[in-house]
């Protein structure tokens, strides 16, 4: 059999994909144990005064073509790994790890199969839909001062948007460790994390001791799908705007995402009207 020096030792096959992504989970095990962060570890059950930011979704899909069982799954996921973050304080110079907390996942601790997305596509997987956890951790970082210090991306466009676009609704990708969402907390004040699940809503809330002197929002500019070769992408250009709560004025805008995120759905189901067709 010949060898193809261009493809990768995780693609040969099953195994050798395993093999590799082990190797990088141990990687990852040997820089945390060498580098000098401090990773957030205490929680406190009673909450922190201001509420910074807050979000909330619906954790569950209803529409054609989407498996309700993956989708109840997916909730299951979530709310297992949310009772593993709920509450955690993260004090000045401490940095928020998303494995760090919830730790490695499994059908022992009660974690179903949703949906991945494994080499490009959507899988059923162990622990699927957990990312929509933490993107919901996301949305609340940009919309405050702390620093994000990983941050991987997936698909913008898993599924057609319900109703109104919203910027960042998906996009941030976990999987254990090697692909790991963290935050610094880079303030003078102690922070606190809460997420939990009530019904079939996801909630999520940023605290702190006091009041920040800045207020934050998302704009996004340039929305459009393109069709590239066979496949449609959506892209867009999304930034952070700083704004000074006593005098209403931006100090900074900071592109935070240029998003090229392949769609995963039926093509016939992306809107005519946002389709930019080539010059």
């Amino acid at each position: 059999m010949l060898w193809n020096k261009d493809k990768l030792f995780c693609d040969i096959n099953p195994t050798c994909y395993a093999i590799s992504l082990q190797k990088e989970i141990y990687k990852r095990h040997l820089q945390d144990l060498l580098n000098k962060e401090k990773f957030a570890q205490d929680f406190q059950t009673e909450k922190l005064p201001n509420v910074v930011s807050h979000n909330a979704s619906n954790m569950i899909k209803r529409a054609a073509g989407v498996n309700l069982d993956s989708q109840i799954n997916k909730a299951n996921n979530i709310d297992l790994a949310c009772k593993k973050i709920n509450g955690i304080l993260i004090r000045p110079g401490e940095v928020f790890s998303f494995w760090q907390l919830v730790g490695r996942i499994s059908e022992k601790k009660g974690y179903s199969k949703g949906r991945v997305i494994q080499k490009n596509k959507l899988v059923l997987g162990i622990g699927g839909g957990i990312c929509n956890l933490s993107n919901s951790i996301h949305l609340l970082i940009v919309h405050s001062p702390l620093e994000v210090t990983e941050f991987h991306t997936h698909s913008d466009a898993l599924a057609p948007d319900e109703g109104k676009r919203t910027p960042l609704a998906a996009g941030t990708s976990v999987s254990y460790n090697n692909l790991d969402y963290r935050f610094k907390n880079n303030t003078d004040q102690l922070i606190q994390l809460l997420v939990w699940c009530e019904g079939e809503m996801l909630h999520a809330e940023l605290r702190s001791e006091r009041e920040f002197p800045w207020s934050y929002g998302i704009v996004e500019e340039n929305h459009h799908f393109k069709k590239e070769q066979n496949k449609y992408f959506r892209n867009s250009k999304i930034y952070k705007e700083t704004t000074d709560r006593t005098t209403g004025r931006v100090v900074s805008k900071d592109l935070i995402w240029d998003n090229h995120s392949e769609v995963m759905y039926d093509y016939s189901m992306i809107p005519e009207d946002q389709i930019k067709n080539e010059a």
